[in-house]
């Protein structure tokens, strides 16, 4: 090997980062096959401070130190310093992350010492590890209709080639179909999207999937056979004319997942009027004639013949493709889980979802802000009967930064908690509005502006938590805490939105075994790479596109999607695609630095 620098190697693996166990053992055995390694340390082994991290370079003189382990970034600066402080280079602190290049999170013993031996070698592992081609399918799976997958999907088909779009719902748009605006620009969200949809329905290189899930994926990167389970609408979308004739004789009721249960649909029903495709469905769960085999009043009202069919059962079809991009989103944070706020128990506090339903134009109320109330049967809904808050609190950061429950910052919280005062202004404007937040992070272009442009409106901006929230009659009372003024306060309010937090999405887990591709410990997709290869996953041809893999904003969904669907037009147009990282063995990750180590890099 070419580096013949005396070197020390420290193991980092701080406890309770990841869950399953490295085997340090082994890898400090490997470590010490290579001649230049001459002593090993665990993050156990000593303790680690700057005096004996100098005592261990002064009594070995190492010219150069290894970290390797979990997140070895976050101790470099106090091993450089030491490096420094004992008169050594300081840039001869290396890292091998094992993070990075689909390692870590497997806990492969003989995938980390290939990381270890470029590291050692001085080799860098983006020349070692790379996997053999395979040749490639032309067409592509998009899993999640939502964003991202509507634009990874559009950008691949108007490379010619063909897409089967697939999505779990009655219709794509996903969870952006369901907003009244965009921050920071109060752009209309469906003014955006809708005719994104309508371009994925009529475009000649989609196959759109509506009502569907993958069950089964078999093959190799290129050469992938898919299983799609189609559930039976048990509606024809190619003879229904989307009249609601069906839904106007049909007798039962369900909460609206599209509205968020803020109102009441039919068992029979399209999502929203804007839906793609724009066709009726059945839930099968409150369809009455399903249940007990009597009814069939939408059958006996539909004016074509044969268009419903009850007794459709779901199918399974297989499809074949090169890649497969994974959008499937997010789910919000069950703010009810934190029953200090008295979600699900007081009827006016609100999450943000319900709260964006309730300022569309298209939801329950046209848009105007009323109470929530009960239905004759019981069921907690908004409609105009009710008056209309006066004063409203916002609170910040329900199931985010909070080590109970999900300590990442979910990123768009903030943003969109500015974006309902603003638009509770438009819509109320002598209303009193209360924000409270714990950190404003408006980091994205035009956000810091959008911040400052709410400051200068009538609303009261308060840093510092809330610690709970009562039912005090018909008012609702928060007690929490302004920390810039040292204070605790206390306020009567008409009605509270819980800004939560994104959490990763329902069937994360399931896809993430079906695919073989790992998920980080709160369960978001992994990329390959943070910072080189953030689309790219451990398995060569499946890719990763918005919230599935982490929280982000609109503009940044928009952008991965294209971002995946550009790894996926090169592998077409070159016709090969690399394999599996897990495909690279040692022997020929060695073979290669043995060939490398002697060229300048």
């Amino acid at each position: 090997m070419k580096n013949t620098e005396i070197t020390g190697m420290f193991f980092y693996n701080p406890e309770g980062l990841y869950p399953d166990p490295i085997d340090y053992s082994e890898l400090i055995r490997y470590s010490f096959s290579f001649p230049n390694i001459v002593k090993a340390y665990t993050y156990s082994g000593f303790i680690w401070n700057e005096k004996n991290i100098l005592q261990k370079i002064k009594e070995n003189n190492f010219e150069r130190l290894i970290i390797a382990g979990l997140m070895p970034g976050t101790v470099k600066a106090l091993f450089s310093k030491a490096m420094t402080l004992a008169g050594k280079d300081p840039e001869k602190v290396l890292l091998a992350s094992f993070n990075d290049y689909c390692t870590g999170m497997v806990f492969n013993t003989e995938r980390l010492k290939i990381v270890l031996a470029s590291i050692i070698a001085g080799v860098p592992y983006e020349f070692t590890g790379i996997p053999d081609e395979l040749p490639v399918n032309n067409a592509t799976l998009v899993v999640g209709g939502g964003i991202s997958g509507i634009q990874a999907a559009l950008e691949i088909a108007y490379s010619n080639n063909m897409v089967y779009l697939v999505e779990k719902s009655g219709t794509i748009g996903g969870k952006m179909a369901t907003f009244d605006k965009t921050f920071p620009t109060l752009d209309c969200a469906a003014c955006i999207l809708t005719p994104k949809m309508v371009e994925v329905n009529q475009h000649p290189n989609i196959r759109l999937m509506s009502y569907s899930e993958i069950i089964e994926v078999n093959g190799k990167p290129g050469d992938f056979n898919v299983k799609v389970l189609k559930k039976a609408r048990k509606v024809n979308v190619k003879t229904c004319i989307g009249c609601g004739t069906c839904a106007e004789k049909c007798p039962a009721q369900a909460p609206s997942e599209f509205d968020a249960g803020t109102c009441m649909r039919k068992a029979i029903y399209i999502p929203f009027p804007q839906a793609v495709p724009n066709k009726y469905l059945v839930d099968a769960e409150n369809c009455i004639y399903l249940k007990n085999g009597k009814c069939k009043a939408c059958v006996k009202a539909c004016p074509v013949p044969g268009c419903i069919d009850l007794d459709e059962q779901d199918s399974v079809v297989t499809i074949n493709v090169g890649n497969i991009i994974i959008a499937t989103g997010y789910k919000l944070f069950d703010a009810g889980r934190m029953t200090q706020f008295g979600y699900g128990r007081f009827p006016n506090v609100l999450n943000s979802l319900e709260f964006e339903r309730l300022l569309n134009a298209s939801g329950p109320t046209g848009g105007n802000i009323h109470f929530r109330s009960q239905d004759k049967k019981g069921n907690w809904i908004f409609n105009t009967t009710t008056a209309r808050p006066e004063k409203i609190a916002i609170i910040h950061c329900v199931g985010s930064r909070d080590k109970n429950f999900n300590k990442y910052c979910s990123r768009v919280c903030c943003m969109y908690s500015l974006k309902f005062a603003h638009l509770i202004m438009e819509k109320l404007p002598e209303a009193e509005i209360f924000e409270y937040f714990i950190d404003m992070r408006s980091f994205g272009k035009g956000y810091e502006e959008f911040y400052e442009r709410i400051r200068q409106e009538d609303v009261s901006i308060i840093r510092g938590k809330t610690a709970k929230v009562e039912q005090h009659g018909e008012k609702l009372f928060l007690r929490g805490e302004d920390i810039l003024k040292g204070e605790i306060l206390e306020n009567l309010v008409d009605m509270v939105i819980l800004s939560a937090g994104l959490e990763a999405g329902e069937d994360a887990g399931k896809i993430s075994e079906m695919l073989n591709i790992p998920t980080n410990t709160d369960g978001w997709f992994e990329e390959a790479h943070y910072n080189l290869d953030p689309t790219g996953t451990c398995r060569g041809g499946i890719f990763l596109a918005g919230t599935c893999q982490g929280p982000k904003d609109i503009p940044d969904c928009v952008a991965q999607g294209s971002a995946a669907a550009a790894r996926v037009i090169q592998s077409i147009l070159k016709g090969k695609i690399r394999n599996d990282q897990a495909s690279v063995s040692l022997e020929n990750v060695l073979r290669k630095i043995e060939e490398l180590s002697n060229v300048a890099l």
